[in-house]
C-alpha cells in the first residue's frame, strides 16, 4: 500500500500547490468582491474534488478505505459546480457552503489518515490537516455574521496552512517511495504499533 501512495504523491503535492496558491492569492486581495470570492471557492473546491477523486480511484485496489476519499472528492465537487451555478447567493449562504465543504472533506481526509498510521510514519501532516478543515468549518458556523473582509482572510490562512501540510506531506511520501526501509510498517521498524 504505501508503494502505491509513494507512486501517488504528485496528487497530494497538486492539492497543496492549489490549496497554497488560492491562499496566496486571497490574503494578498483581501478587497476582492464576494462575486470574486465566491468563483473562486466554488473552482478551488472543484479542483480540489477532482484531484481526490482521482487519488482515490487510482488507490482503490490496493487500500480498502478508498470510499472516504471518493466521497470526499464528490461532495468537493457537487459544492464546487453548485457555488459556480448560483453564484449570486448571500454572504451567510456561502459561509455554509464553504463550513459543510470544509468539515466533510476534513473528516474524509482525517478517517483516510488514522487507517493509514498503521503503515507510516508522518501521517500527523494529513490529521492536522484534517482537523484543521474540521475545525475551520465548525469556527465558519460558529460565526456566521462575520464581515466578507474577515472570512476572506480567514479562507487565505486556512488554504495556505492546509496546502503547507499537504505539500510537506507530500514530499514524505515521495521520500518515502525512493527508500524501500522507509515505507515498512511501523511494528516492523519497532515503532509502536497501533
Amino acid at each position: 500500500m504505501m508503494e502505491i501512495l509513494a507512486r501517488n504523491w504528485g496528487w497530494v503535492l497538486l492539492r497543496g500547490i492549489v490549496a497554497l496558491l488560492f491562499g496566496v492569492f486571497t490574503l494578498f486581495n483581501p478587497a476582492i468582491a464576494l462575486m470574486t470570492l465566491i468563483l473562486l471557492f466554488g473552482t478551488y473546491a472543484l479542483l480540489d474534488g477532482v484531484f481526490m477523486i482521482v487519488w482515490a480511484i487510482a488507490n482503490r485496489r490496493e487500500r480498502p478505505r478508498w470510499l472516504a476519499l471518493l466521497v470526499g472528492g464528490l461532495l468537493g465537487i457537487v459544492i464546487g459546480i453548485q457555488t459556480l451555478v448560483t453564484p449570486n447567493i448571500t454572504a451567510v449562504a456561502l459561509l455554509a457552503i464553504i463550513a459543510t465543504w470544509s468539515i466533510i472533506v476534513g473528516i474524509a481526509e482525517l478517517v483516510a489518515a488514522i487507517k493509514m498510521r498503521k503503515m507510516l510514519t508522518g501521517e500527523w501532516m494529513l490529521m492536522l490537516a484534517s482537523l484543521a478543515s474540521v475545525a475551520f468549518g465548525a469556527f465558519l458556523f460558529a460565526r456566521p455574521g462575520l464581515g466578507a473582509l474577515a472570512v476572506v482572510l480567514w479562507i487565505g490562512a486556512y488554504a495556505i496552512f492546509s496546502g503547507i501540510l499537504l505539500v510537506v506531506f507530500a514530499l514524505r511520501l515521495r521520500g518515502w517511495g525512493r527508500s524501500p526501509a522507509s515505507v515498512a510498517p511501523r511494528a516492523q521498524r519497532g515503532g509502536v504499533p497501533a
